[in-house]
């Protein structure tokens, strides 16, 4: 999700609630403690120097049990903070401190938004040696285009 959509759907938002994947929420009185955006510069396996920038979240819970972050308030947040560090349009990365600090996607149902897991992949498996996943097919289930061009009695063989 991007800065842009997270903004779409607080403007209607009654709530500001995170859904783990597990399905376990965030406790209601977490705190959004950083709004920033991340930077990644680095080189992958084969090579390549990239970089990749993020929007980040952290969600923060301390033992304030009465507070509850508005919709309206998470709007001003971002907004403030994209004026001020000249954030652009961003796709968001959450941090959220579980055993230990967890990076997630973030995503929506229409009421609530989702802490999506993120995966690790490799960016230049043609230069690693990884094989190309072949498509699987089953042999009984493929039909000739001509049917009747190749069979034991059609003289194609």
């Amino acid at each position: 999700m991007k800065l842009s959509e997270i903004k779409k759907h607080l403007s209607t938002a009654t709530a500001v609630n995170f859904i783990l994947t597990d399905g376990s929420s965030v406790p209601e009185h977490f705190h959004v403690t950083e709004v920033g955006m991340v930077t990644k510069h680095f080189m992958d396996c084969g090579g390549n120097v990239r970089t990749e920038k993020t929007a980040n979240f952290q969600l923060w819970e301390a033992n304030d049990f009465d507070h509850r972050l508005k919709p309206q308030k998470l709007q001003k947040i971002i907004s403030l903070a994209e004026s001020v560090l000249k954030l652009p349009d961003l796709d968001i990365e959450v941090e959220y401190q579980g055993d230990t600090i967890g990076k997630y996607d973030l995503g929506f149902n229409g009421k609530d938004f989702i802490l999506l897991s993120k995966q690790t992949n490799c960016l230049a498996q043609n230069k690693c040696g990884i094989p190309v996943s072949k498509q699987k097919v089953v042999l009984s289930q493929l039909v000739p285009a001509n049917s009747n061009s190749c069979t034991l009695d059609g003289g194609c063989c």
